[in-house]
């Protein structure tokens, strides 16, 4: 391989934009993606099928999710969607029976921005502040209004559909295109909350799908297909955006199919110099070289990197010399759905299917502390008239009943429940150097674990959901009271927390490693708290800011 200013290592949300930020900036880039070429458009190979074009019609093969998809599946996949996401029986990992974490992954170019929620909310000034006011994680060595910017210019640049809510005190505003509003359900849910509840807010959900055209990206079609791949680049993902901007400089070279095994690293130096790169086909090993490294593989793949860097130099891994690497992983924890019958709207219908649902920010342990657990949640969820497959729900036969299915069924709208994951030093990311995979990498070990807070947090969630809910006088389906494992939310972060202290924590506090500072952390791994909402937004900002700040050290010779 030739050599580089900067390698970007991953090409999902975070590398795109460090691609993108890097080759805008003057600095030729070569992007690594371990998995397979996809190229936007021409592969999306689902997109238009129809169900009957499916063997299973959409459902896909039961043996399939049992099997060869059997964590994957928690994505909520389909036939449709499988494809984009990892064989669980080749990319293997391991976890403890008391966590059951479950590593949700998609290795192909684009990554995980191919299949995304989309949904896209900043972290509010008080997430920042209470690692340290709490004592729970390494506290965040700046605060909201320092990234505040960088959510402006990344939010302005993918297109993020919302409502301006008046910077709820939860919740901050951003720089939004027309929302795509309220259902008729919605809407009722949103209005009996504010008559009852003065503290809270039921806004439309804030995600990046466009409503106004961007270049060559058109508006939504509200098909909510999204995870198919969007031919038209109506929401954001690296092929529709990042990908062609970094593309249009010239500046950027692309290799598919190429897995980061680890860095090389001058201890004399105290700079990384090469990526060993292994071929996912043959297996070969390769060494790219740069002056300027950025780790954005997914939180748990970073840490990965940077703990098989072992070397006399660096013991127990590169970016490890306060021993904090790969602690503090967390995500939020999933309470699961609850949903409620609408009574009151049958004469009401809707015209496609938009994408965006709806989200009821914080409203806890805001100005005070007002529960016996630490923080809170959020609640995001959506809403939409029973389809034909409620005939499997209840009993019903012959030609009547074939025909009432043609009909819409009830109105239903519903909440899910993410509840903030306290940042503990005991939830861990670890490499098993004896036990390797078919790449002949070590496996990683995940050992994440609730507490009795996010417990606590839940319980407290469910039954304020069922009140408002309850609400709406109609009936409120059953739902579980049990916590799905960490994992299912698919927001795995933390491992290299970020601090001014090299001593308590592994990045500084422009993403840099504190032990080789030409190399940069920008994906979830990077967190130090995780909130209770989706992350993506702050990891996009994190790394554009930290992309700005590496282009002008580059330019200045930091990195000769």
């Amino acid at each position: 391989m030739s050599e580089y200013d900067a390698i970007v290592a991953g090409s999902g949300i975070t590398g795109g934009w460090a691609a993108k930020e890097l080759t805008e900036r003057g600095l030729r880039v070569l992007l690594l993606e371990r998995g397979p070429w996809i190229e936007h458009r021409k592969d999306y190979t689902t997109e238009f099928k129809a169900p009957w074009e499916l063997p299973f019609r959409g459902f896909s093969d039961p043996k399939v999710l049992a099997t060869t998809k059997r964590i994957q599946r928690f994505a909520r996949t389909d036939e449709w969607t499988e494809g984009m996401f990892v064989d669980d029986d080749v990319d293997i990992y391991e976890t403890p029976a008391e966590s059951q974490f479950r590593w949700i992954r998609g290795y192909h170019l684009g990554g995980r921005s191919l299949m995304w929620g989309r949904h896209s909310y900043r972290m509010s000034p008080l997430h920042f502040k209470e690692n340290a006011r709490d004592g729970h994680g390494v506290p965040w060595p700046f605060g909201y209004e320092e990234l505040a910017p960088w959510y402006d210019y990344v939010e302005r640049y993918i297109g993020v559909n919302g409502t301006a809510a008046g910077d709820l005190p939860g919740l901050p505003d951003g720089r939004y295109q027309p929302t795509m509003g309220f259902s008729a359900a919605e809407q009722r849910l949103a209005d009996l909350i504010a008559e009852h509840y003065p503290d809270r807010r039921l806004l439309p959900g804030r995600t990046a799908n466009l409503t106004q055209a961007i270049g060559e990206r058109s508006a939504c079609n509200n098909r909510n297909q999204c995870a198919r791949g969007c031919s038209f680049g109506a929401y954001f993902s690296t092929q529709s955006s990042t990908l062609p901007a970094a593309r249009a400089t010239g500046r950027l070279t692309v290799h598919a199919d190429s897995i980061v095994e680890s860095l090389e690293y001058d201890a004399t130096r105290k700079r990384v110099v090469g990526v060993r790169v292994l071929d996912a086909r043959s297996g070969a090993p390769t060494v790219a070289r740069a002056k300027l490294v950025f780790l954005c593989t997914g939180s748990i793949n970073s840490i990965g990197v940077l703990l098989r860097s072992d070397s006399p130099a660096a013991p127990g891994g590169l970016g490890n010399s306060s021993g904090l690497l790969g602690r503090y992983v967390m995500d939020h924890a999933f309470a699961g759905i609850m949903l409620s019958t609408v009574p009151g709207l049958e004469s009401q219908m809707y015209l496609g299917r938009k994408p965006n649902g709806i989200v009821l920010p914080r409203f806890v342990n805001i100005k005070s502390q007002e529960t016996d657990f630490l923080r809170g949640y959020s609640f995001q969820g959506a809403s939409g008239r029973d389809g034909w497959k409620r005939a499997g729900h209840g009993p019903g036969m012959g030609a009547a009943f074939k025909e009432s299915l043609r009909r819409p069924g009830d109105w239903i709208v519903g909440f899910g429940i993410f509840a903030e994951c306290l940042p503990r030093r005991e939830n861990q990311v670890r490499v098993n150097f004896a036990r390797k995979d078919k790449y002949g990498l070590p496996l990683m070990r995940i050992d994440v674990r609730w507490s009795e807070n996010e417990h606590k947090a839940a319980a407290h969630a469910r039954r304020e959901a069922r009140a408002m809910l309850g609400l709406l006088g109609g009936t409120v389906l059953p739902s579980s009271d049990e916590l799905a494992p960490p994992g299912t939310a698919i927001h795995e972060m933390g491992g290299a927390c970020m601090g001014d202290d090299s001593r308590h924590s592994v990045l500084n506090r422009y993403n840099q490693l504190h032990d080789a500072p030409n190399v940069f952390v920008t994906d979830g791994a990077c967190m130090n708290s995780c909130g209770d909402r989706n992350p993506s937004l702050t990891y996009m900002a994190l790394t554009a800011r930290a992309a700005a700040h590496a282009a002008e050290l580059y330019k200045a010779g930091a990195f000769a």
